[in-house]
Parts: C-alpha cells; structure tokens; sequence
C-alpha cells in the first residue's frame, strides 16, 4: 500500500512506468492528490532504482493541458466537446450505420503501440475485436517486432515462446540492430539494460554491435561491426554456416534430442559462407568467421536482434536465423544463453500440455486488394491505405483506432491521411487529438496512466527475471469518467448490437465467465473441473471487476499460481498489492521440451517458409551494389518512443533531434555542410530536412529518427507542434514488406539527398 505521512497528507505511490519495455519501478510522491515528484524506486525488485528521463515525466503527461479529458464529436468539420451520453449515442449511429449498410468487414481496427502497455487494453482489445467482428484487422506490430514472433510460432509452436539473452550471466553477446542504450531493450524486458551491459563486460564478458549506426550502445560495446542496412539475415547465415563447417557437436549434446531438420538447414545455408556475403553486407570474410567462432567458444552466449532486423525485407528469415545460431552454438534454453521465461500470470507456453500442441501457421486469409497472408490474426499495417481506398466488395468505410497514431508510425503516410479522410465513420480512443485522431467523428479520451491499474501482461513475458509487479492507481478518476476497459467494453457492446444501455459489466462479466469456463475444461490446469459459478463467486467478493479481476484469475491459473486453494503458497493479486515493489520469482531456469507447442514436440528448425525463404535471400547475395545509393535507417533517442511523447517539452526542449544524419564522405560527394536543408526523396515521397554530419555512421547510409512530423494542420498538441520534425514514414514504401510476417520495410530504404 502507499506509504503515507499523516501530518503532511503526504504519500508515495510505487508503480511501474509504463512508458516503454523496460519496466522500472517508481516511487511517486503524492501530496493532497497532486503528484510532486517521481523518482526510481530503489526496493523494485527487477529495477532497483533505475529511472531513465521517460519516467519521471508521467506527471507532464498527467498534467498536460493539451491531453483529452472529455469525448470530442466532430460537428461541421471541427471537434468540440461532449458529453460521454452523446459521444455514446455518436459511436452507436457511425458504427451501426457502416455495419447496416455494408456488413462488418467494412470496419477495419488500428491497435496502437501503448496498448502493450497497458493493462485495460491487453484484457479487453481482444473483446472489443471479436465484437466487431472484421477480419480487417492492423496494428503497430507490422512496423514492429512481429517477424521475431512469426520465426518463433515456427520454431516452438507460440508466437509468445520468444527466446531472450540472459544477460545477467551471459559472457559473450552479438546484438544486431538495437540499441538498448537508448530504447532501453525490446522484445527483452530488463530494466537498467546498459548497467546489465556494463556488468557483463565487468566480468570480463564481451560485446558486438552490430549496426549501420555507431549507436549509443555501439559505442560502449568491445566492438562495432558497421553493416550494410537490410543484410543482416545474410551475416546470420554466414555466421551459421560457419558453425556448421566447423561441426554442431556441442549443439547436438546440448540439444540434440529437441531438434527436427538440423540436415535441412545445414545444407540450406551452404551457399551462404562467410566470402559469398562478405561484399553485400560490407564485413570482411575474417571478421564473420570470428564472430561465429568466439560465440561458439566462449562459456556462454547468445544473440539478440531486433528493430534494424524485424523491420527489413528479411525481417522473420532473420529472426529464425538469431535462433538457428543460438541453437547451433548450443547456447539455447542454456544459463548465459538465450532462455525462455516463465511469466507468472502465464501465456501461450504455460497453459495446456506442455511438450507438444497445435503448431503454428500464418495465412489464415489473405488481404482482399494486395492478397497478403494473415499473420497473427492481422494483416500488414501497409495495405490499410488500399483497403479504405479500393472500391468493391469488404471496402473499409470505417475505422476504430485504439491508442494508434497510424498516420506517423505506417508507411507513406501522406497516401494513408488522404484515405482516412475519405472513410464513413473514425473512432479514436486517445488521450490526445493528433496526426490520426483529428480525422476521427468521435474520441473517445482514456485516464492518464496515473489513474489506472498496471501490470505488464506483455512484456513480462519477455522478462529476463521471473518477477511480477501490479500497482494500483496513483490518482482517483473524475466523477463519471469511465476507467479505459469500461471505455472498451462499451464499444464492444454496441458493435455486438446490444445498445448503447449496456453496462460495460455485463461484457466484463461474459468476459471473465468464459475464461473461467475455457481454463476450468482444460485436463492440465490447476482448476480442472472445479465449479465455474463458485470460482468466478470468489473471484467477485474482493469487489474488483475489469482488467483487475481478469489479472487475478491469470495470476492464480498460471505456472506459480494458488489454483484458487490447490497450492496455499501460490500468488495471488491480493498477494501482490502486498508487494507494492514486486515479487521476485528467480533466474530464467530451462524450459525445454515443456515450453514446445509444436506438433512433433521438438524444434522445428526445418519450416518449409523460412528454409524457402533462403533462396530470395541468395537473390540478395548476388545482387550488385550501387556505391553512389544511399540508404535510410531510422533511429531511437532515450527521450523519445515513437510518436506520443513529444508533447512533454522537457523530453523535446534542446537541440534539434530531427536530423538527417550523414557520413563525411557523402556529405562532400553531394556538396552538403553541416546544418545544411536537404531534401530526402524515395519513390514514394520525399521530406527535408537538416543534415548533422557524422562519423557515427557508416558510408552510404543516412538515418532520420521515426516519429515525427508533428506539423499537420487540425491537430492539438502545442509543444509537439513547435518542434514537428519530419515524418521520415512519408518516404516508406507501403509496396515493400517482409513477404512472411507483413512487416513494413523502415530499414534500408533507397534514398536521395540534395541541398534545397
């Protein structure tokens, strides 16, 4: 519970940010329901005292004046404010107008980047989907890490059985495309991950960059291999190949009786030797074959991809390839390597029989204009534009946006804005009136993060401890403000047709009696055959409803749970709100076989998709370099995630952070000087921009920072506005994706520079 000081009216609340993956604990102080400070709680039990510059600044967030506090109707082409009753019966008629006059798949839904994040949105997104009932479903994941859990569904049968460095005793790590210096990790939930990076070096460890950046992390790394941008499922390759050529033995004593398609794969990735990509990725032959030998060698290690690798053309083939080389260098589901963790409110590796299941598969339905494959129950964010904007059967005439800002964060922006202006019906639920939401007829704005419950539902799931941590609201909600579930189970019950009467507690009621009856039938639960009505009965009588209620049945269903009395010792969420600084469950331990949910029940190294796939990639290999091309990357700052905080002006006061970064070599080929405007062209748009000329990066390429482009007229976010930037996603090409996963292409677009 809060610690509170009674003379003073004074507490501290302690919770955990959710502003990014990182998952820090803070210690906010609190006087007469008015925030004063936040600091990093030093009793956090994963985080301990670490704070980066985001978290303290969820009291500018709160306290933003420019932040969403009533529902905005659009009447005569300008939003004005309503009453919650008439944004209501607004949703009702726009949402049931589209559905009556055309069906259901004209509606399509954007899910935003925070809803990880977010407690409200993780229990109730899939509520507010099912409700709608469209198959026209996009989100922040096909800009995002969506390939890793692709290669990974393949590999292990769940898209949740993502493989994360254990890099508390890890002695040798190989990061390609991250920068956790400045993100602070990705799809590898660790708070304080430069200090983990510091400590592994400290005790002797060694780290490799590789990045066409020299990042913030590059630099602190032993080493910076500077790549070619797209290429590095090549060096993987190469780097598997290598290990192959010198013989698995280490990997089949480790790992042997797990794996299915080893010879496969072997003979897939001949054509890839450390020479045959030396020249496309730009790193020399010998360096290759060194890396590949000293991951082999060293006592432990592991390889640990993202953003630069997901968001490629090879984006899921790189992916599996992180894995292949973990798995080749025995270092999977191993202390110091890569290891699964064991989320103690469960996911889709802890529940049902462990060892084997259903597998994994994409293509479940294709888009119905470009005919891309179904991933993860979505299609590719960049088909969004052509599905509003091409006549015919299934044509989207309305779109529901929860926490999204689509028109930044997806490609070609410019072409998405044009199609969003032209649908029937917007729905937004967002805090603020931005890029995507001032399109919207109805927005609908949640709580601030301060006045809502907190678990990390997602990202504990990639978590490099087992630890749980709930909090509890800081600040109370304003009379009749619906808490965000309540916002989503509303819109979810007028999309079923229920009316605008329905309380969300009839959804949330369904929602919860279903999981119960779902869990409660399968054999290897720790509540098989127990009464659903006595359990969801006891679930109730602590008076909790929402995400809260749905928590403490995870909690108490999953792998260290109480099983409602079966186990006295297990966790439950009264339990954790007893632990106000979080419960450590220990060291990630191995998993395997019981983490598999393939149907062999082994490592399915061989899936035809991803051996396939090789085969564009030696296309690739072969291809000729143009060294007069330049290629753009994006980039990340510590003050920044994505689009949604640069209206907070201590996180974007300073100097200018939008700028095209450029190597001196280029700059004096193209005639540019430091500070100069350029103007940034692809085939899709072009922006301009100042350049910063910079030998932290390689030769060839340029990189300008994703998120930005706060400058389109109808929006409400005054600092944001005052420093827009460019929106680097007008130059991404929405006709060029990984083939596999749907992920747009943000790395290594083909670009032009000239001074303006």
């Amino acid at each position: 519970m809060p610690k509170i000081h009674e003379m003073t009216n004074e507490r501290v609340a302690f919770r955990t940010c959710p502003l990014c993956e990182a998952g820090c604990g803070l210690a906010i102080t609190v006087r007469d329901n008015e925030v004063t400070h936040i600091r990093g709680d030093m009793q956090d039990v994963f985080s301990k005292g670490f704070i980066c510059p985001k978290g303290s600044t969820l009291k500018q967030l709160h306290y933003d004046p420019d932040r969403l506090r009533h529902p905005l109707i659009r009447r005569n082409g300008v939003h004005v404010k309503a009453t919650w009753d008439e944004a209501w019966a607004a949703v009702d008629a726009g949402l049931n107008g589209v559905i009556q006059k055309y069906g259901r798949e004209a509606i399509g839904t954007y899910l935003g980047n925070p809803g990880a994040h977010n407690l409200s949105s993780m229990t109730f997104n899939s509520v507010l989907l099912k409700s709608i009932g469209s198959r026209q479903r996009y989100s922040a994941s096909t800009v995002d890490q969506i390939p890793k859990q692709v290669a990974s569904g393949f590999l292990f049968g769940s898209a949740s059985t993502v493989a994360v460095p254990d890099l508390d005793r890890t002695q040798y790590l190989l990061i390609l495309g991250a920068n956790p210096y400045a993100s602070n990790g990705s799809l590898c939930t660790a708070p304080d991950f430069p200090g983990r990076l510091e400590a592994l070096q400290a005790r002797g460890g060694k780290i490799v960059v590789v990045d066409p950046r020299k990042s913030r992390t590059a630099q602190q790394a032993d080493e910076w291999v500077a790549i070619r941008p797209g290429t590095d499922a090549l060096l993987l390759a190469a780097i598997a190949n290598t290990l192959a050529a010198d013989g698995l033995e280490i990997m089949h004593q480790r790992l042997g009786p797990f794996l299915n398609g080893v010879d496969e794969v072997v003979q897939a990735l001949k054509p890839f030797t450390p020479e045959a990509v030396a020249v496309t990725t730009g790193i020399d032959a010998q360096t290759i074959r060194r890396i590949a030998r000293e991951l082999r060698e060293a006592s432990s290690s592991a390889v640990y991809g993202r953003i630069g690798t997901t968001t490629t053309a090879f984006g899921t083939t790189a992916s599996w390839l992180v894995d292949v080389v973990n798995i080749f260098t025995g270092n999977l589901d191993r202390v110091g390597g890569a290891m699964f963790p064991l989320p103690v409110a469960g996911s889709g590796n802890t529940r049902g029989a462990g060892g084997s299941g259903k597998g994994f598969r994409t293509g479940r339905g294709h888009s119905r204009v470009s005919k891309y494959p179904e991933a993860l129950g979505e299609f590719p964010a960049s088909a969004m534009a052509e599905e509003i904007s091409t006549p015919g059967d299934g044509q989207v005439r309305a779109m529901v946006v929860v926490g999204g800002n689509p028109i930044l964060s997806t490609p070609n922006g410019e072409r998405l804005a044009k199609a969003f202006a032209d649908l029937e019906f917007v729905l937004s639920v967002d805090i603020y009136l931005n890029e995507t939401s001032k399109f919207a007829d109805v927005i609908l704005p949640a709580p601030s993060s301060l006045q809502r419950s907190h678990y990390d539902l997602a990202l504990l799931t990639f978590a490099v401890r087992n630890v749980a941590n709930y909090s509890e609201p800081v600040l109370p909600r304003a009379e009749n403000e619906p808490d965000e579930w309540e916002i989503l189970a509303k819109i979810a019950a007028i999309a079923s047709g229920l009316g605008v009467d329905t309380p969300p507690s009839a959804i949330d009621s369904q929602t919860i009696k279903t999981l119960l009856e779902n869990v409660s039938k399968d054999s290897s639960s720790n509540i098989f055959g127990r009464d659903c009505e006595e359990l969801f009965n006891e679930l109730s009588s602590s008076g909790r409803c929402g995400p809260d209620r749905i928590l403490d049945l995870m909690l108490r269903i999953g792998p260290f749970g109480d099983g409602f009395g079966a186990v006295p010792d297990g966790i439950t969420l009264d339990k954790l709100i007893a632990s106000p600084h979080g419960i450590d469950f220990g060291a990630l331990e191995p998993r395997l076989p019981n983490i598999l949910r393939t149907q062999t029940g082994k490592i399915e190294l061989a899936v035809p998709q991803l051996v396939d796939d090789l085969q564009r990639l030696e296309v690739l290999c072969a291809s000729k370099i143009d060294s007069l091309q330049l290629s753009l990357v994006g980039r990340r700052d510590l003050r920044s995630n994505n689009s949604w905080l640069h209206n907070i002006e201590v996180l974007v006061k300073g100097k200018e952070r939008c700028t095209l970064q450029m190597h001196p070599n280029d700059a004096v080929r193209l005639g540019i000087t430091q500070g100069s405007k350029v103007r940034v062209s692809s085939r899709v748009g072009s922006v301009d921009a100042p350049v910063e000329i910079t030998e932290l990066i390689r030769s060839g390429v340029v990189s300008l920072p994703h998120g930005w482009g706060h400058s389109m007229q109808g929006t409400n976010t005054k600092v944001a506005s005052a420093r827009a930037g460019v929106n680097s996603n007008i130059l991404t090409d929405e006709e060029v994706l990984d083939p596999l996963s749907g992920t747009s292409v943000l790395n290594g677009i083909p670009v032009d520079v000239a001074c303006i």
